[in-house]
């Protein structure tokens, strides 16, 4: 074997470059630093606090709390408004993965490609992303209004007052309302995604395939869907992590109304935590939620990603 001998002029060298790689190294670590406080300040103190406040019955003002073990995660399984209100956040996630994907997909499809009047209106699908959940939730509020709202004033103008309703008052309309809401505001949002893969499509494939004969519906599921699927994958899980924390839009619209037909996990973290000062209850609810999210979302990220092997 040869021998690696190290010439005496060198050993400099090194140590300079070994400075100089520190350094490096440091400067790195003071630009991370801030970086890295913040994240621990916001994400992990409050995740790690919140799983210590779950295993007390902390009022959430008071300055003591006792340490009462898995009592509120023994409370949360025999609480009949927990599983009411899970089984409307998965209803509302589901029907958003679902609608919004579906939704989102066909505008790309059909705004893929050039012409003023194609950026147009990718602009105008996306201005709706813009605007906080606050205006929009005050926005369709009045939109859904019984008595003045704009759609039901447009039906009865149109001759069908038999099909204006009380859209967010009725216990069977309120839940698709919302989920119509939210739909609203993120398709322009998931549109985006789907565009950008769709700009990755190889062109010459669908030429290919439209010179020997193959319609549009082919060309769309051999050629263009296994193509965009990380598209699809990175919307469903988006889609899917926002409906089950969905806040903002119920609490504005109708606070989890009419009866816990709207609510959802979040509004029931919020309303036990400040309404009712039960904010070890609270904790113990979001803990849950978090794992919940987690689980379903790895879940998925498997599913699709098998899905694209295969």
């Amino acid at each position: 074997m040869n021998e690696v001998k190290t010439d005496a002029r060198s050993v400099p060298v090194l140590a300079s470059a070994w400075r100089w790689r520190r350094q490096i190294q440091l400067e790195d670590a003071v630009f991370l630093l801030p970086g890295v406080l913040i994240y621990t300040l916001f994400l992990c103190y409050p995740a790690l606090s919140s799983f210590y406040y779950s295993l007390t019955d902390w009022d959430g003002l008071s300055p003591n709390s006792s340490f009462i073990g898995l009592d509120n995660f023994t409370r949360l399984w025999e609480d009949g408004q927990f599983w009411r209100t899970l089984r409307n956040t998965l209803i509302f996630a589901g029907g958003l993965v679902i609608f919004l994907n579906l939704i989102a997909f066909a505008v790309a499809l059909a705004l893929d490609g050039k012409g003023r009047l194609r950026q147009w209106l990718r602009v105008l699908f996306l201005v709706p992303t813009l605007l906080s959940g606050l205006s929009i939730g005050y926005i369709w509020s009045y939109m859904y209004s019984p008595n003045f709202g704009v759609i039901n004033t447009l039906l009865d103008k149109a001759g069908l007052g038999s099909w204006k309703q009380d859209w967010l008052g009725d216990a069977m309309l309120a839940l698709p309302s919302v989920i119509f809401t939210h739909l609203w505001q993120w398709t322009g949002f998931h549109m985006i995604i789907f565009l950008a893969a769709l700009q990755g499509v190889a062109k010459e494939l669908l030429e290919a395939a439209e010179m020997d004969g193959s319609g549009p519906w082919q060309r769309l599921w051999h050629i263009i869907i296994p193509q965009v699927r990380p598209a699809f994958t990175i919307s469903v899980i988006l889609a899917t992590i926002g409906g089950l924390k969905v806040f903002d839009t119920i609490m504005i619209m109708t606070q989890g109304g009419p009866g816990g037909a709207t609510d959802s996990l979040s509004t029931l973290i919020y309303r036990t935590a400040f309404n009712f000062n039960d904010m070890g209850y609270a904790s113990a609810i979001g803990l849950v939620m978090l794992l919940f999210i987690m689980l379903i979302s790895i879940i998925q990220l498997k599913l699709l990603r098998r899905g694209g092997e295969a």
